[in-house]
């Protein structure tokens, strides 16, 4: 029997536990006190890192006892810092999965899935609208008051937080909300996998009390779970004949259940052997990106994509479509 270890009990943690099951049936699911020695993990396969908060004390933990880590992580430092356990990592035999959630995380199984229909890519945009639990909106809260990391002629700048407004069109319900620059790791991951790319941006939706207080201690406790949020990946670039193209797909879906679907195919990547030792950063071309966006559909969440075409459905007009099951772009 499988034995799967959870280190945190969030909103995100608990729709993960949800969905264990379907990725490894009959698995053990042990929850793990982030705070504590994670010891009882110790015998488990792999260990699901959930919790609000940094995330490398508890990874690292878990990688000294030779538990294969999957991390939820958003914070641009946090990240930074999973990101250079891969030597630990290789030595004990271990897969660290950085950035297994809504943002890094399916965007960057969605930003591959989009670069692999170009010739050549050279534009990579993303924008994210609303937050799971408590700790996910005091995140949301620091990330519009730090210093955005973007790529702008193939090389790494940084930006104010909380500048660049830009009007984004997320998937239905959800529809079009401003977005602006934020502290946000996925950039820095993307360059790292797309090193030719020209362009690469992140940005989050705010409304103007957000900017203007986002330097400032939050005003009001978060909700204990946002609303319906949403993911937006757009690229650009050219096909082999060199006509320029502009794809785009997104999701909309609640933060938590995004995340959670993240995390468990990912869990389930380790679980079959699928992924080396070393860290493994959702993008990576050497993963079925494929087989985990399919399995991030099967346990409930429907990714899209604008066509940009209308296709008449029941008599209806529609410019979006299933990504997975529907026919592919164009």
């Amino acid at each position: 029997m499988k034995r799967i270890a959870l280190v945190g009990n969030g909103v995100t943690g608990k729709r993960i536990t949800k969905r264990l099951d379907l990725i490894a049936p009959d698995c053990d699911v042990v929850a793990v006190d982030p705070r504590g020695t994670l010891a009882e993990a110790a015998d488990c396969n792999v260990a699901v890192v959930a919790n609000g908060g940094p995330q490398i004390g508890p990874a690292a933990k878990l990688l000294a006892h030779g538990v294969s880590v999957v991390c939820t992580s958003d914070d641009l430092g946090d990240v930074r810092a999973l990101s250079e356990l891969h030597e630990p990592a290789v030595q004990h035999g271990a897969s660290v999965v950085v950035g297994a959630g809504m943002s890094p995380g399916l965007t960057g199984l969605l930003a591959r899935y989009l670069v692999e229909q170009l010739h050549h890519c050279d534009e990579i945009h993303l924008a994210v609208h609303g937050t799971a639990g408590p700790a996910c909106a005091r995140q949301h809260h620091k990330a519009l008051a730090g210093r955005a990391v973007g790529v702008h002629n193939g090389l790494q700048i940084e930006r104010p937080a909380g500048s660049g407004r830009e009007l984004c069109w997320f998937p239905e319900p959800v529809g079009a909300y401003d977005c602006y620059r934020g502290e946000l790791a996925s950039p820095m991951l993307l360059h790292e996998l797309f090193p030719n790319v020209h362009r690469i941006s992140a940005r989050v939706s705010a409304n103007r009390r957000d900017r203007f207080t986002a330097r400032l201690p939050m005003l009001s406790p978060p909700h204990r779970e946002g609303g319906v949020g949403a993911v937006r990946v757009e690229v650009r670039g050219a096909n082999s004949s060199g006509e320029r193209l502009t794809l785009v797909a997104g999701v909309a879906e609640l933060v938590g259940t995004c995340a959670a679907a993240t995390a468990a195919a990912f869990t389930g990547a380790i679980v079959r052997g699928d992924l080396d030792p070393g860290v493994t950063v959702a993008g990576d071309e050497r993963l079925n990106t494929i087989g985990l966006l399919r399995e991030v559909e099967r346990l409930g969440v429907r990714l899209q994509e604008f066509t940009g075409i209308p296709h008449a459905v029941n008599s209806t007009f529609a410019s979006t479509q299933t990504m997975m099951n529907g026919p592919r772009h164009g």
